[in-house]
């Protein structure tokens, strides 16, 4: 015989600990939530209301960057909506949440090559 035969335990241990035990395993869980909130959802909802004041703050004239890569300056505004003017006479319409920032007057494009 290869095997040995395996018998069932005939007296059950008491159960130990009780709602600290379980409030151990539990733990380590609860805190990678609370990582989780630090780490991802926190900073998301931190942009998410700082493009909301960009859109909200947007005027006529700005000239603004969409999500596509598209510059462009912002010719008339509406609520959900603005007018963007993409060359000289040329307008479309955009849907406001597709704006990905809103350049300052005067500020400087970045070079293509650098200069080190």
């Amino acid at each position: 015989m290869f095997a040995t035969p395996a018998f069932a335990q005939t007296a059950a241990g008491a159960p130990t600990g009780g709602p600290q035990d379980l409030l151990i395993q539990f733990l380590p869980l609860v805190g990678l939530v609370v990582l989780f909130y630090f780490l991802m959802i926190r900073p998301q909802q931190r942009r998410m209301k700082q493009h909301q004041q960009m859109i909200t703050n947007l005027k006529r004239n700005d000239t603004v960057v969409l999500n596509s890569g598209v510059i462009g300056k912002v010719v008339r505004v509406e609520d959900k909506e603005i007018g963007l003017e993409i060359a000289q006479g040329v307008t479309i319409k955009v849907v406001k949440g597709m704006i990905a920032e809103v350049r300052v007057r005067g500020e400087p494009a970045p070079a293509n090559d650098s200069k080190a």
